[in-house]
């Protein structure tokens, strides 16, 4: 199992950090509404232009801190436990603006591993 853990560690930590530094401004099949870019997705769901910078901020925070996980494990659980809700939230307004499933299947994916994450490194740390 804990192979597993890392591996969803590596894969979550530098999935996040793809899509939130190298493909930021680059269109993706997966983007909600008509979106082209990052900003525009977010502009789609109707949230406000400051959002973008807080919410990647916080990601990218995360995303960091599961792969520092690899070396502190007590880094796990918060990191996975925000993304976690990061991702509930991007599968919601997915389905707000009546995306097809399929555009919301990467952001359900990762809220799978980071709910396992959480609960797998929380059953550690008790």
């Amino acid at each position: 199992m804990e192979y597993l853990a890392i591996a969803c560690q590596i894969i979550v930590g530098l999935g996040i950090l793809n899509v939130w530094v190298l493909r930021f401004r680059k269109p993706s099949p997966y983007r909600g509404g008509q979106a082209m870019n990052m900003t525009e997705e977010f502009a789609a769901y109707g949230l406000p232009a400051w959002s973008v910078a807080s919410v990647g901020v916080i990601k990218v925070s995360a995303a960091i801190g599961l792969l520092v996980g690899l070396f502190i494990p007590q880094a796990v659980f918060p990191s996975s436990l925000v993304l976690a809700l990061l991702m509930l939230g991007a599968v919601a307004w997915h389905v707000k603006i009546k995306d097809p499933p399929a555009k919301s299947m990467p952001a359900a994916t990762i809220l799978l591993l980071t709910a396992f994450l959480a609960y797998y490194s929380n059953t550690l740390q008790i």
